[in-house]
């Protein structure tokens, strides 16, 4: 009998946020499975959108909050939240206990390598301060399919834009070893894979 592999294991060393993946085929369609934690009074990502995914949680322990296009909802254990696709949403734990939770993500198109890009991009910098030239190369390279709303969106393609193209005159993109490289982020394994199983691995999005 086939057992499951172990999920992607993320860590956020700032705020203390860890989420797991899990790549599953699920009557047909690739979904990924997640169960993260986030401390106390600690916020989750900024403001977000997933053009092509929609995500169903449920807390299990804690408090989450989140802002869910024009709305703000609370969840405690038991409740569930469904974050839609092409809706603006952020979520934190404003509460006074850990927060933990889990949930699925209908159809997967590569919110797993998005989000091992991001935890290395996050924790190569300083609190509050990424390494601009790797945010806006792993941006910018999955743009088509998730979107981080930190400024206006005409302003941010500039500023990206113009970063990438710097770094890339700096040698920042060169090797394998800088912080969201692309070869490097290949996302979470897949549960009880089979020959007649849809590919697992989405197009990559280059620049």
């Amino acid at each position: 009998m086939s057992q499951s592999p172990t999920p992607l294991r993320l860590v956020n060393k700032h705020t203390g946020e860890v989420l797991e993946l899990l790549r599953k085929c699920d009557r047909g369609q690739m979904i990924l499975q997640l169960q993260g934690t986030l401390p106390p009074h600690q916020e989750g990502p900024p403001l977000h959108i997933h053009q092509f995914e929609d995500e169903d949680g449920s807390v299990t322990a804690g408090t989450l909050s989140a802002i869910i296009g024009d709305r703000t909802i609370t969840a405690g254990p038991g409740e569930s939240v469904t974050l839609p696709r092409g809706v603006p949403h952020r979520w934190w734990n404003g509460g006074d206990a850990p927060l933990a939770f889990h949930g699925t993500v209908r159809p997967l198109a590569d919110l797993d390598r998005y989000l091992q890009a991001i935890f290395e991009v996050v924790n190569a910098g300083p609190k509050g301060r990424p390494p601009v030239f790797y945010m806006a190369h792993l941006v910018l390279r999955h743009r088509h399919t998730q979107s981080v709303l930190l400024m206006p969106a005409p302003l941010q393609a500039v500023v990206f834009r113009t970063a990438v193209l710097i770094g890339t005159l700096l040698g920042r993109y060169k090797g394998k070893d800088w912080p969201g490289c692309p070869d490097r982020c290949a996302g979470a394994p897949t549960a009880f894979a089979h020959k007649s199983d849809p590919l697992t691995e989405p197009t990559a999005e280059l620049l």
